[in-house]
């Protein structure tokens, strides 16, 4: 049903450039920086979108007078839920990273199958020094097998990016299906054990639920061949970071992350020097490619609550969370 009245939308204003006008729609653009003057300036606000640095309205969102739904600019949500007042709907931001968190997904397979960390180093030393870390062997990504594990929008795009690089790839996610234009079988969670010895990397990219929190544990560790390369760019509590260090610290196996189990990881955290290891500050959403994107789906989601009273992909109400 058709929201009689004009809805009034408080939106950032990092993101207000990127948003075209929706009839029907009063925007009402705030500083996410001020933490005085309450979004929506006093206005009962209808749908409060959050910029993409979260910052302290995240906190306090229950000051926000007449709020009935929020839009959050991460595909991440959980970090939002202990704030989220009663009967207030909460949508995540959905393929607006896609293509970020994707891109950085192949740099990091690319950073570590290309040995770039120790190029960086002998660049930084101004040693010209071909060889390879600790006599390790020459890699490629092209005719590697990646296991793609979350076969949603994040595992679609990289997918695309895998295939255009040579790749082969094993799609997984929480249940077996048909599979699409890009991959011809999406495989169950329940194939892991079969699948995780051929993979040469393993690219995690399912969301944190009660479901995944540690999944990918020391058993699935243990079931890659040696030599495989683990990539996060997930959450860090999907991968049980003991685990993960203990295989790294080996040398069987690799890993690099742009998340991290504790975030952030601590000055001193023994992560930090594992061997095989390279952690990037959980900066995978942050490019600008986001921004257009960003305003692309705000645009669709405020056409939804204008023209139904609710807002599209909801993960969670204030006191009944998803």
């Amino acid at each position: 049903m058709r929201v009689a009245a004009p809805v009034v939308a408080a939106v950032p204003s990092d993101l207000a450039p990127f948003l075209d006008p929706v009839e029907g729609v009063e925007v009402e653009v705030y500083d996410p920086r001020d933490r005085d003057r309450v979004p929506g300036g006093g206005r009962d606000v209808d749908v409060l979108s959050l910029p993409m640095v979260a910052g302290p309205w995240l906190r306090r969102m229950d000051e926000v007078p007449g709020l009935r739904g929020v839009v959050l600019a991460s595909a991440g949500f959980e970090h939002a839920l202990p704030y989220l007042p009663d009967g207030v709907e909460m949508a995540n931001a959905v393929e607006v990273h896609d293509t970020a968190t994707a891109e950085m997904a192949l740099a990091l397979m690319l950073a570590s199958q290309r040995h770039l960390p120790k190029h960086v180093l002998s660049q930084a030393a101004e040693t010209w020094d071909r060889s390879t870390p600790e006599g390790q062997p020459w890699r490629s990504l092209a005719d590697s097998t990646v296991l793609v594990l979350g076969y949603g929008g994040i595992g679609k795009a990289l997918t695309r990016r895998l295939l255009a690089a040579e790749c082969e790839v094993v799609a997984v996610a929480s249940r077996d299906r048909e599979g699409d234009e890009l991959v011809d079988r999406v495989h169950g969670t329940d194939r892991l054990p079969e699948l995780l010895p051929t993979a040469d990397v393993l690219a995690v990219c399912v969301p944190l639920t009660d479901a995944t929190t540690g999944l990918v544990d020391a058993q699935v560790l243990a079931a890659l061949p040696d030599d495989a390369l683990v990539v996060n760019v997930a959450r860090g509590g999907v991968v049980d970071t003991a685990a993960l260090m203990a295989e790294c610290a080996s040398g069987r196996l690799r890993a690099a992350l742009d998340v991290t189990d504790p975030e952030p990881l601590p000055d001193g955290h023994p992560l930090w020097s594992t061997p095989g290891v390279l952690v990037v500050p959980h900066v995978g959403g942050a490019s600008p490619a986001s921004f257009p994107r960003m305003g692309r789906y705000l645009h669709r989601q405020l056409t939804a609550y204008r023209d139904r009273g609710r807002l599209d992909h909801v993960v969670a109400t204030g006191g009944a969370h998803a």
